[in-house]
């Protein structure tokens, strides 16, 4: 990958899309993670207003130390960057004693982290709407359509998405040209929405490399059959994950009315 040239593209393409919309920054969501460092890195080079929020939900304290020194970093180096942080634990936590939390305790739990993930987009799209910014996505190619590691209306709730194309390896190459803090650098991906340090790779069974590479090979046209041992566990895994939640990589379903009906 020609990364300088890649970065170049990129920010020209927020830029020129900004200012077409008549829109003049973005608002991002910063968690400590890669994907949201080099998503705002990439942001504050366009030169127009960007607002990092950080928004904790009984959040595992690696990843608010990283979401400091990341925003810090960046205030030091852009003039363009600004920064709020909106707790939003009483939030989540009223939410729960307004909804029933009875049943299998797994599914509780995921409906949780869930919610967590949609009080973030509305917090997102409430600075947004105050100081007319657009909200700039931070999901990449594998996460967002591979196995769809993101929540719907949640983190998948966005204006743009200026990384999608990329895979997760492209990312890290990425943030190392734009001098990502070496701590977010080396950290291991976590969604961080279950309050504690679980990586992506713990939930999914499969680390990014090799959900990657599952990809290549599905694109390929491969199955299951064409492999063995840990590459037949890994193809399997995520050809669960992308079939699982195809739902939010295509259109949401229109039931349309004949026009003999109308």
């Amino acid at each position: 990958m020609q990364t300088e040239k890649v970065v170049d593209y990129i920010v020209n393409w927020l830029k020129d899309y900004s200012v077409n919309a008549g829109i003049n920054g973005f608002v991002i969501g910063i968690s400590g993670g890669i994907d949201s460092a080099v998503t705002s890195t990439l942001a504050a080079k366009t030169g127009l207003r960007v607002l990092c929020v950080e928004m904790p939900i009984h959040q595992a304290t690696s990843h608010v130390t990283r979401a400091h020194e990341h925003i810090a970093q960046l205030k030091k180096r852009f003039d363009n960057v600004e920064d709020t942080r909106a707790d939003l634990t009483p939030v989540f936590e009223e939410f729960k004693t307004e909804v029933h939390l009875d049943g299998d305790q797994a599914t509780v739990d995921m409906a949780l982290a869930n919610t967590r993930a949609r009080l973030r987009m509305t917090t997102l799209y409430y600075y947004a709407g105050l100081y007319g910014l657009l909200v700039a996505g931070t999901g990449n190619k594998v996460e967002d359509f591979g196995v769809g590691f993101y929540t719907k209306y949640g983190d998948g709730g966005v204006d743009l998405s200026p990384i999608a194309d990329l895979l997760k390896s492209e990312v890290y190459q990425l943030g190392e040209y734009l001098k990502v803090p070496e701590s977010i650098m080396t950290a291991a991906p976590s969604d961080g929405l279950f309050g504690d340090a679980r990586s992506d790779e713990d939930q999914i069974g499969a680390s990014y490399p090799e959900l990657e590479w599952a990809m290549q090979m599905d694109d390929k046209g491969k199955s299951e059959t064409d492999f063995s041992g840990r590459e037949k566990e890994v193809f399997k895994i995520y050809k669960r994950y992308n079939r699982n939640n195809k739902h939010k990589m295509i259109p949401i379903p229109i039931c349309e009315i004949p026009d003999n009906l109308l």
